[in-house]
């Protein structure tokens, strides 16, 4: 349910700080049109090696211009690190890609060991970012350790690896190799139920895997020596993908009958000799794909962001986020098409639009006197000082 935006402020310094606060994103387009394209040619000219530079600066335009309370974010990665957490990726990819050309059994491996990788790669990954975002000088840090990164997505690897094996034996056991060897019913039948439940099974774990992520994620966050927590329940997150896919399936039904009408009706008119009439029918259904993706991409965007970040408290400190469903489709489906129009060239406006969307309707509600509550974690963190790192602290996001 939409909630109407409670007040709060956008000027924390003549208000008191136990009022709610608005985030705010004071970046323009044109600011960081200068930066992206300077990202882009010098990426281009390296073959991707200066890609891990870009993204350091791309961050630290988005955080320095995003601020909470009269003080904005900072970002602090090292793009070496960055450069060899991509590099990482890389192997594992080219390995996967690779295996491929030997045998199915080859690519089997070496999924089954990108499986065993991923939550150690997940794990550093969000660590990364954290312990080098700061706010008011003050580091975040993310406390999971491997044991719970493997607990928490090893089952789901594992699972991933029964689909594969069981759609692997469907489609070589099941079905024939021979285009000219007639199917047999039986086999059909097996083929055809394994596939849906194979597809059943996989729409019932993701929103399970989502949620648990989201929960790995922000429940292992700190700020300071202060934890966040994370209460929002899986059951929340099967509602939203449920209506998400039950829209989806709605209004694509409705398309295809009003197009398969629309096309029966061109199919009269050509065989007069209208044959633009069948090229019309296309032009009108395309666009009506093209805002289905746009209301079921931004129901389930502004449905989750707002899932997460209400269920996301920060010690006794609480998130709210107001994003609407209307105004961020409005922002996605004209971003989309003006990307288009100008060939790319409008991305930083859209990204920049996007971010000013997302953070403006992102409230803080602290839970006490906010100054006190900054001045005491900054005190607690000066005395305790600073972890080492250690040499597997990299990125792995794009």
């Amino acid at each position: 349910m939409e909630n109407d935006p409670s007040p709060v402020s956008d000027a924390p310094s003549s208000v008191p700080d136990e009022s709610p606060q608005r985030f705010r994103f004071t970046g323009s387009g044109g600011e960081y049109f200068r930066i992206w394209i300077v990202n882009l040619l010098l990426t281009i000219l390296t073959f991707g090696i200066y890609s891990a530079w870009a993204k350091v600066r791309r961050l630290q335009y988005f955080y320095r211009h995003t601020e909470v309370a009269g003080s904005s974010f900072d970002y602090h990665g090292s793009p070496l690190s960055i450069l060899a957490g991509r590099a990482v990726a890389f192997v594992l990819l080219i390995a996967y890609n690779a295996s491929g050309k030997i045998s199915f059994a080859a690519t089997f491996i070496a999924l089954a060991v990108m499986v065993m990788v991923l939550p150690w790669l997940l794990r550093n990954s969000f660590r990364f970012r954290l312990r080098y975002s700061s706010y008011r000088g003050l580091r975040f840090s993310f406390k999971a350790g491997n044991a719970q990164a493997y607990s928490t997505f090893l089952p789901y690897g594992f699972f991933a690896l029964l689909f594969v094996g069981l759609t692997a034996w469907a489609f070589n056991g099941q079905m024939p190799t021979d285009p000219e060897e007639s199917v047999d019913a039986q086999k059909a039948m097996i083929f055809a139920g394994l596939m849906g439940t194979i597809a059943v099974a996989y729409a019932l774990v993701i929103p399970l895997l989502h949620q648990r992520l989201k929960r790995f994620q922000h429940g292992n966050a700190w700020f300071g020596l202060t934890p966040f927590s994370f209460g929002a329940t899986a059951g929340r997150f099967y509602a939203i993908y449920a209506m998400t896919g039950l829209i989806w399936v709605g209004a694509a039904f409705g398309i295809g009958i009003v197009a398969a009408i629309a096309a029966g009706v061109g199919g009269l008119v050509a065989r007069e000799g209208g044959s633009e009439a069948v090229y019309g029918v296309l032009t009108l259904v395309a666009p009506a794909y093209l805002l289905l993706f746009a209301i079921t991409g931004a129901y389930f965007s502004a449905r989750i962001a707002n899932l997460v970040w209400n269920g996301t408290r920060l010690g006794e400190h609480r998130f709210e986020s107001q994003l609407r469903v209307l105004p961020l489709m409005w922002i996605m489906l004209t971003n989309m098409l003006l990307v288009l129009i100008t060939l790319g060239l409008y991305m930083p406006w859209a990204a920049v639009r996007l971010a000013r969307y997302r953070a403006e309707n992102l409230v803080l509600h602290p839970a006490g006197s906010l100054e006190a509550f900054l001045a005491s974690a900054e005190g607690e963190v000066g005395a305790v000082g600073e972890e080492t790192l250690d040499m597997f602290d990299f990125d792995i996001g794009l």
